[in-house]
């Protein structure tokens, strides 16, 4: 499957980052090279993106499981798999991880990570959180901050599923699909 949009040489993304204070793993990777065919876009998106993985307040193993949830759900291959890296090293366990895939009986996930993972499940199918949903949120999650954190990562990351998907960004050289067992999302084939 071939990229849709190219993207731009890695000296000149590194020189679009180095201006926008982008450290330079993040200038390097496909999704930047990619976005930054338009920097101010570029500027915005990777500012909002690197607050949400660098300054965040929101617990990043609930961050993570999220994101994995929105990867898995919307067949973004990009999405889970740099993610798999980002919440594995994090200490999130590899069977926690794989949990979202059928999280609903899982041993491997918490409450507060169901919750989480129901939360994003409502807004996966269309429509927003419903009070009780929100009301198992807000037992774990109980900061206002780390509320909103939440509501505009998962934004975030449903963003970048589409842009992920649409665009057709490659994974970079040597990465394998979906780890660690390569089994892809259903959701996947529809973008193949």
């Amino acid at each position: 499957m071939s990229p849709r949009v190219p993207m731009v040489p890695r000296e000149h993304a590194r020189e679009l980052g180095d201006a926008m204070g982008m450290p330079a793993r993040r200038t390097g990777s496909e999704a930047f090279r990619t976005v930054a065919n338009n920097p101010g876009v570029a500027r915005v998106a990777f500012s909002q993106l690197m607050q949400l993985l660098e300054n965040n307040k929101f617990d990043t193993r609930l961050r993570e499981l999220m994101i994995m949830r929105i990867a898995w759900i919307t067949g973004s291959v990009y999405e889970w798999t740099q993610h798999w890296r980002v919440a594995t090293t994090s200490g999130i366990p590899p069977e926690d991880v794989l949990a979202v895939r059928d999280w609903h009986d899982s041993p491997h996930l918490t409450d507060a990570d169901k919750a989480i993972l129901a939360a994003t499940d409502s807004c996966l199918t269309g429509g927003s959180i419903s009070d009780a949903d929100w009301a198992r949120v807000a037992e774990h999650v109980p900061d206002p901050a780390h509320q909103v954190e939440f509501i505009i990562a998962m934004g975030n990351w449903l963003s970048f599923s589409l842009l992920f998907r649409t665009l057709r960004i490659p994974l970079a050289e040597g990465l394998t699909p979906w780890p660690p067992d390569g089994v892809a999302s259903p959701a996947a084939e529809r973008y193949t």
